[in-house]
């Protein structure tokens, strides 16, 4: 049932105690074997063939799928009742143009059954996040929040920032907008708490007091300049502070900072002045901070041009913890509302969901979006439209960023297609290309050899589909660049070969808004000159490849200076473009983001070869094991001069462990 609060928004129930619902546990759909069963009709598609299926289908809530003839999945749905959804889309109702191509390319449907509605939005949510189906709104930055955590299972809590599993014991605060406000608000902390930040190994070992104790970002519990009982007080007032209590945090500090004035210890209340202006400046870059909102998260929309802003505003404890503006994929027919609807349940799917959610639009399914929030946080979740009010000022504050988001991206990919368009024309291309990828070696004299791929498209840099290729090949001199390239070409072709096959190239490709990101490139371009080229067409010639994709060549100018680059491409003459020329700085950007990521992907490699351990070599010693001994012995060196006797000391090593350790490090006399 439905109420009003008293800023005027629309609550999804009247009953605002803030109380527990019941522990249902998980949602687990109940499969039905009756439709996997059942015979699909021979020769029918589109229309006919769901009106066969809805035939067969119950009166019960659950989800469905719709594939096309190559087995993708179309669309993901649920409903209420599958039959009467289902039905809709067999009764040649008028569709928009997306829901009529979807039905007609519909070649086949599965479905399962859920206890309750609110199932069936959970499970349709996990469903199109994991399969991302062509016609539904994706939801398409996907990346995990970032968190603040107090540790709790060292003597000396430590603060650091946080991603994934919370396996640490700790408390946890967030979520915050992105990294760089964590790292932001733990500078400031840091000031304000003096708390730790380093490792534990590195408080075990340290003797004296590190820089962060001269610089005052400290308090060096690691060599006893302050007692544990006195960093225990430091951390509780992070902890309240962290948790909404700053006002008493800071009068508290205040009262301390006065009785040190008036005891004449003018350096403690220097330091306790210190202490108050870092928490100001951490309240300072929380731009909002209403009395109003505890536990929230603010959501607004702009959808405009064929383009979908949902901006979101985190609110913790009493305090903003940033905001992060997303772009989901959806079909321009879509209404806001509607947008906003599909998102919010994707969003949820793997993100803790807060007691308070304010919307700018009134969506569709708020009962029961509130209701599925409410089961899957274990919690009541209150979902509001204000429309007046405090919170309604918040939601408008939210909706203005939102139109500023979607006015600076929509300008990015106008720029970005005009880019693209210039692309083409520079090089006589049949087709505006939507896939670029730019490939980069990166070694030092042969060493921990690494091939890098960006990928470009009309959306700039999609970053989900950079790969690296660690050189295996034990055939290649080190050094060899040739033979480096040869072995990236032929890894990443043969297995597109495998895997998707071979495009359709005989006519321009013309890209639909709501097509999936191409797995084949349009162009390839590879850092080097002609000889490089040769190489690079070679492998696509032996691959059978050639007719479908375009190689570039971009070699370095006389100097090897930036803006005099030579280009190679197919049926032409090797050619530079004037230095002002806003193509040639586009493909200096590629090339350049090609070069970071190869040299960011080596130096990783070369990092990790650094650090190796000799027992990492050793099969049967897992991390464990491996710890035990080195806390034994010292290091690698003391456990391969260790005899058999001596290694069944450690805990956790047998007989026959022992053996296999002592006969690697002496194979000579085995």
């Amino acid at each position: 049932m439905s109420g009003q609060d008293k800023d005027g928004g629309i609550l999804y129930d009247e009953n605002t105690e803030d109380e527990d619902v019941e522990d249902v546990g998980p949602a687990v759909p109940l499969a039905i074997d009756w439709a996997e069963n059942a015979p699909l009709p021979e020769g029918l598609r589109g229309a006919d063939l769901i009106g066969e299926f809805v035939k067969q289908l119950p009166n019960s809530p659950g989800v469905y799928r719709m594939f096309n003839e190559a087995g993708d999945v179309l669309y993901v749905g649920k409903a209420r009742s599958l039959k009467k959804r289902v039905s809709n889309y067999a009764q040649g109702r008028v569709h928009s143009n997306r829901i009529a191509q979807m039905v007609r390319l519909t070649a086949n449907m599965e479905f399962v059954t859920t206890r309750t509605e609110t199932e069936a939005l959970l499970l349709e949510a996990n469903l199109i996040k994991r399969l991302r189906p062509r016609f539904n709104v994706l939801l398409r930055d996907d990346k995990s929040f970032p968190y603040i955590v107090l540790t709790r299972d060292h003597e000396a809590p430590a603060i650091f920032k946080h991603r994934g599993a919370r396996s640490r014991k700790g408390d946890y605060f967030g979520p915050f907008a992105s990294a760089s406000a964590v790292g932001r608000t733990i500078n400031s902390l840091q000031r304000a708490f003096l708390l730790r930040t380093c490792t534990d190994s590195v408080y075990e070992s340290r003797t004296r007091p590190c820089l962060l104790y001269q610089i005052k970002r400290c308090s060096g519990p690691c060599t006893g300049e302050i007692s544990i009982e006195d960093y225990d007080g430091l951390v509780e007032e992070a902890k309240d502070f962290l948790s909404g209590k700053s006002k008493s945090v800071q009068a508290t500090i205040s009262r301390a900072m006065g009785e040190a004035a008036e005891d004449l210890d003018f350096e403690r209340a220097a330091v306790l002045r210190d202490r108050l202006s870092a928490l100001a400046h951490v309240q300072g870059h929380q731009g909002i901070n209403l009395a109003s909102i505890e536990e929230a998260d603010v959501f607004a929309i702009h959808h405009e041009g064929g383009l979908t802003c949902i901006q979101v505003f985190f609110f913790r404890t009493g305090q903003n913890w940033g905001n992060r503006a997303y772009f989901p994929k959806a079909d321009s027919s879509l209404t806001a509302a509607e947008v906003l609807n599909a998102f919010l349940a994707q969003f949820y799917d793997d993100k803790p969901v807060p007691r308070q959610i304010l919307l700018s639009e009134k969506v569709e399914e708020i009962v029961l979006l509130g209701e599925a929030l409410s089961e899957k946080a274990g919690h009541r979740v209150h979902i509001n439209v204000p429309q007046r009010g405090e919170k309604r000022e918040v939601v408008d504050h939210v909706l203005s960023n939102a139109r500023e988001a979607h006015g600076r991206k929509l300008a990015e990919t106008s720029s970005q297609a005009r880019l693209l368009k210039g692309f083409a024309e520079t090089f006589d291309l049949p087709y505006v290309p939507t896939r670029i990828e730019v490939y980069d070696n990166s070694h030092i004299m042969g060493t921990n050899a690494v091939g890098g791929m960006i990928v470009a498209g009309p959306e700039g840099f999609v970053k989900n589909q950079y790969r690296k290729f660690n050189i295996k090949s034990e055939e290649i001199t080190p050094g060899d660049d040739f033979g480096m390239m040869r072995e990236v070409m032929t890894r990443r072709f043969s297995r597109l070969l495998k895997e998707v096959g071979k495009p359709d190239r005989t006519a321009p490709a013309e890209v639909e808004a709501d097509a999936a990101f191409p797995q084949w490139p349009d162009v390839i371009l590879i850092d080097g000159g002609k000889g490089q080229m040769s190489a690079v067409r070679d492998i696509l010639k032996e691959l059978d490849v050639e007719d479908c994709v375009i190689a570039i060549g971009v070699a370095k100018g006389v100097d090897r200076d930036a803006g005099r680059e030579r280009f190679f491409a197919p049926a032409k003459s090797d050619f530079s473009l004037p230095p002002r020329d806003p193509v040639l700085y586009f493909i200096q950007r590629l090339r350049d983001e090609a070069h970071r990521f190869a040299i960011g992907s080596h130096r990783a490699r070369r990092k990790k070869e650094m650090v190796k351990n000799p027992l990492d070599e050793i099969a049967g010693i897992g991390p464990s094991r491996k710890r035990a001994l080195l806390q034994h012995f010292g290091t690698a060196k003391a456990v391969s001069r260790a005899g058999i006797n001596d290694l069944l000391t450690v805990d956790g090593i047998s007989e026959s462990v022992a053996k296999l350790i002592y006969d690697h490090f002496h194979e000579s006399s085995a």
